[in-house]
C-alpha cells in the first residue's frame, strides 16, 4: 500500500437552507484515503458534494464533523495564520477560474508564491525552468489578459507546482479547456503524480477521468461503493 497523504475520516458538511429550503447535507459522512503518487478522479452528478469535498480537503473550508490530515498534519487543528501557513508551504490549487494577478506578468504570477514560501535566491532560474516546462517561456513577460484560455490555465497549474506542493487540487481543471490544452494540462498531472505527488481532482470530463488512477464517485454527498 502507497504511503498515506490525505486521511479524510467521517467528514460531515451542511450548509443552512434559504427560504423554505431545508439545510443542505453536502457531505454525510466521507472516509477517503489517498496515497502517494495516486491521480484521483472525483466525478458525481452535480450537488453531489464533489466542491465542498475538495475545498474541505485542501483546508479551504471547515467541516462540521470528522477529520482531515495531510502528511499526517491535522489541518483543522491549526488556527487560522497556521493552516493557510501549511497550504502555502505544502498544496497546490488549480481552479477553473485561474485567479491570476491581472497586473502581473506571467513570470510574476509564478513568483508570486515566492514570498509565502520562502523561496531560495534561485527562484527566477526555477520559474524559468517551469516556464519553458509548460511551454510558455516565450510569454514570459506577458499578462494574463494577453493569453488565451489554455495559456492561462497552464500558468495556474504552473503557478501551483512552483511551490513544491506535495498535493494539487484541481476543480474542473479542463472545464474551459479545448481538446490540445485539456491533454497538456492532464498529461502535466499524471505525471506529477507519477514522479510521488498527489492530484485529487474533480472533474465531469471523461477525458479527465482516462487519466486518473482512481476514481471515486459521489452520489447524494456519500462515496459510491
Amino acid at each position: 500500500m502507497s504511503e498515506s497523504v490525505l486521511e479524510m475520516n467521517g467528514v460531515k458538511k451542511r450548509y443552512p437552507g434559504k427560504g423554505s429550503r431545508g439545510e443542505v447535507h453536502a457531505l454525510r459522512g466521507v472516509s477517503l484515503s489517498v496515497g502517494k503518487g495516486e491521480f484521483v478522479a472525483l466525478h458525481g452528478p452535480s450537488g453531489c458534494g464533489k466542491s465542498t469535498l475538495l475545498l474541505a480537503a485542501g483546508g479551504l473550508l471547515r467541516p462540521d464533523v470528522g477529520t482531515i490530515a495531510i502528511n499526517g498534519q491535522d489541518l483543522y487543528s491549526l488556527n487560522n495564520s497556521n493552516r493557510a501557513r501549511f497550504r502555502a508551504a505544502n498544496l497546490g490549487f488549480v481552479f477553473q477560474q485561474f485567479h491570476l494577478i491581472p497586473y502581473l506578468d506571467v513570470l510574476g504570477n509564478l513568483m508570486v508564491t515566492e514570498v509565502a514560501t520562502g523561496q531560495s535566491a534561485n527562484a527566477k532560474k526555477r520559474a524559468e525552468a517551469i516556464l519553458e516546462q509548460f511551454g510558455m517561456a516565450a510569454r514570459a513577460g506577458h499578462h494574463p489578459s494577453e493569453l488565451s484560455v489554455g495559456e492561462q490555465q497552464r500558468l495556474a497549474l504552473a503557478r501551483a507546482v512552483f511551490a513544491n506542493a506535495s498535493i494539487l487540487f484541481a476543480d474542473e481543471p479542463t472545464g474551459n479547456l479545448d481538446r490540445d490544452n485539456a491533454t497538456i494540462v492532464l498529461d502535466y498531472m499524471k505525471e506529477f503524480a507519477g514522479n510521488g505527488g498527489v492530484v485529487v481532482m474533480v472533474t465531469h470530463d471523461d477525458r479527465a477521468l482516462e487519466h486518473a488512477s482512481q476514481k471515486v464517485s459521489l452520489v447524494d454527498g456519500r462515496i459510491k461503493e
